[in-house]
């Protein structure tokens, strides 16, 4: 698959613009993708970039959430980049493949929330970073899902609600930014 960095970076800036006060975060992940060419590569074993979506129903009341197996806690859908810069296709791929959802599309092109994130060792895997960049993402007719093997369960959680599932903060930090553009704030 073909690496372009330099559009991820364009795309991390124009997040920078609309997020300023993300912007060390936003620095972190460009420094870490500037020093690192093979930085979608699960080979690379500092850390590497990962594509992740926020899942949400047709109303945008509800946010489908996995249980993660591995990480034994409520998060949203996503995975490893595999060599795909294309990270909103990674953040599809792995909404589909997690959930078995067949009728979700981009609520926006643009960048909905980042973060980088400590993964613990496992087996032979050393720990390692995440560079997590996120996009929303939204059902268009059937809601009903599938569990995967990567899962304990899934469920739609009511975002409102989500505290009762979660305290971590860049799930709540998601959860603002969602009430923030359905309250009115647009990105484009």
């Amino acid at each position: 698959m073909r690496t372009n960095i330099g559009k991820v970076i364009k795309e991390l800036q124009t997040y920078r613009l609309r997020w300023s006060t993300e912007s060390s975060t936003v620095e972190r992940l460009i420094e870490f993708m500037s020093a690192n060419p093979e930085c979608f590569e699960r080979s690379l074993k500092e850390g590497h970039m990962t594509g992740s979506a926020w899942v949400v129903n047709q109303k945008g009341s509800h946010v489908l959430l996995t249980h993660h197996r591995k990480l034994n806690r409520w998060l949203q859908l996503g995975g490893h980049a595999d060599g795909d810069s294309n990270l909103l296709n990674v953040a599809m791929r792995e909404a589909k493949e997690e959930s078995g959802l067949d009728s979700i599309v981009p609520f926006s092109m643009e960048i909905f929330d980042i973060d980088i994130h400590m993964i613990p060792e496992r087996g032979e895997e050393p720990e390692h970073f995440h560079y997590d960049v996120r996009y929303a993402l939204q059902t268009t007719r059937n809601e009903a899902y599938v569990v995967s093997d990567e899962s304990h369960d899934l469920n739609w959680i009511e975002i409102d609600n989500l505290r009762s599932v979660t305290k971590e903060d860049s799930m709540l930090r998601m959860a603002s930014k969602w009430k923030l553009i359905k309250s009115g704030m647009r990105i484009h």
